[in-house]
């Protein structure tokens, strides 16, 4: 059977002051942002341990499902909204993921804004890049009902491109890879495995994001040394270990330590959750943090000293790790129960069912600032039937931490993970 794809990328708070403007977030979008923070510490404790490297991207996750949702029906329609974090009907919820794109759209704007700005006077002061893109490639010739493709290319700008998977599946899946390497800007390659896609697959629904974002204010290279950092594993290892004094976010919590640092524009950021214990992510992990809480913390005078670090995970299959937290009659168990008459007619020998989940991201952290990026795609088959203090607070980011990059209006992560060894 085909199977559902998946990449991701990078992340979102009410209002938050920018370049002397207001903006302020719409209840939608934050709705949007609380199901994407849900469903990524879900995944990401159904699928990492916290001795290796983890990475999603819980905002592709989360948008290439929601538009799956968009054609469910009856008992796999109400798994997917408890799974999925969803509330209210379909046009809401692309109402909702809507607001929460044109949230995203606006830091991209203002960001160009403020360079061509600076340019004026002379100054160097390069853009964020911040790209996602959602399309449907379905089966030429295909019943697909048309309010599911006109809600889809109307609120979640996913137009639909007709394939032919019947007759050359192959060359299907090279169009798609195509386009998600190009939308990723070459960070994300090959997301469909060769074989994924057969004669039984009608639609695979695609998100890719795509981040480079520099930093508020760079880490000075000179700076940069090999420091020892106590991985995953209980193994210390020298890394190359950035330093800055800065005023970033940061307050103390019960067993861990909570740090953001701004991309330029402030309102994209870095969000570390550093537990007390060396080795404390499990138990931090467990906790599931709400990370929506440390979207806006307290100023304070801090002496960072943070690894530079490069993650590009294998492809991820979701497929499991959804089913186990309870959406099984979307991949069809038990068999007949799959339900997408909202997306073309059931019938009882031929209706759609999803295949498997399959997620690939990219992430590098350096002095400049992050780069990042990811892809979704879901593969749908025919089946059959406080104060600030005089001195700065030194952090030694030295032991395995989650991060997470995220939208400060909102509190949404574009990306999540956690770090156990940066070699």
């Amino acid at each position: 059977m085909p199977k559902l794809f998946c990449v991701s990328l990078a992340a979102l708070l009410p209002v938050i002051s920018v370049i002397g403007q207001s903006v302020p977030m719409s209840t939608d979008s934050l709705s949007a942002a609380a199901a994407i923070n849900s469903i990524g510490t879900d995944l990401l404790h159904e699928t990492s341990h916290a001795d290796a490297n983890a990475l999603l991207s819980p905002y592709s996750i989360e948008t290439a499902l929601a538009m799956t949702y968009a054609g469910a029906d009856g008992f796999t329609r109400e798994e997917m909204a408890r799974v999925l974090h969803l509330r209210g009907d379909a046009a809401q919820i692309a109402r909702e993921f809507a607001a929460l794109q044109a949230a995203i759209d606006g830091v991209v704007q203002r960001s160009l804004a403020a360079s061509v700005s600076m340019k004026q006077y002379g100054v160097t002061n390069d853009p964020m890049t911040l790209a996602t893109a959602n399309r449907l490639f379905g089966q030429q010739g295909y019943d697909f009902r048309p309010p599911f493709l006109d809600l889809l290319k109307t609120e979640f700008h996913a137009p639909f491109q007709a394939m032919d998977f019947r007759k050359n599946s192959a060359a299907a899946t090279k169009t798609i890879n195509d386009w998600v390497e190009e939308q990723t800007r070459q960070r994300i390659r090959n997301l469909i495995p060769a074989g994924a896609l057969n004669d039984r697959t009608r639609l695979v629904l695609v998100n890719a994001i795509y981040l480079k974002a520099p930093w508020a204010e760079p880490f000075p290279g000179h700076a940069t040394k090999p420091l020892p950092f106590h991985a995953g594993d209980g193994a210390a290892v020298n890394v190359p270990t950035m330093t800055i004094r800065e005023s970033l976010g940061y307050q103390k919590f019960d067993g861990f330590t909570a740090l953001t640092i701004p991309y330029k524009g402030g309102e994209i950021q870095f969000l570390i959750l550093l537990p007390d214990a060396t080795n404390g992510l499990a138990a931090l992990e467990s906790k599931a943090p709400q990370l929506a809480a440390c979207a806006n913390l307290p100023s304070r005078e801090v002496n960072l000293f943070l690894p530079k670090f490069k993650i590009e995970p294998p492809t991820l299959a979701l497929g499991d790790a959804l089913q186990k937290l309870g959406m099984t009659s979307a991949f069809d168990k038990p068999r007949g129960s799959a339900n997408f008459d909202r997306m073309a007619p059931r019938r009882p020998n031929d209706y759609l069912c999803i295949s498997d989940v399959f997620h690939k991201t990219f992430m590098s952290v350096d002095e400049k600032g992050t780069e990042a990026a990811a892809a979704t795609a879901v593969a749908m088959v025919a089946a059959l039937a406080m104060q600030r203090p005089s001195a700065p607070v030194e952090v030694h980011v030295d032991h395995p931490f989650i991060f997470a990059i995220q939208h400060r209006t909102s509190g949404a992560c574009l990306f999540l993970g956690h770090l156990a060894n940066p070699k």
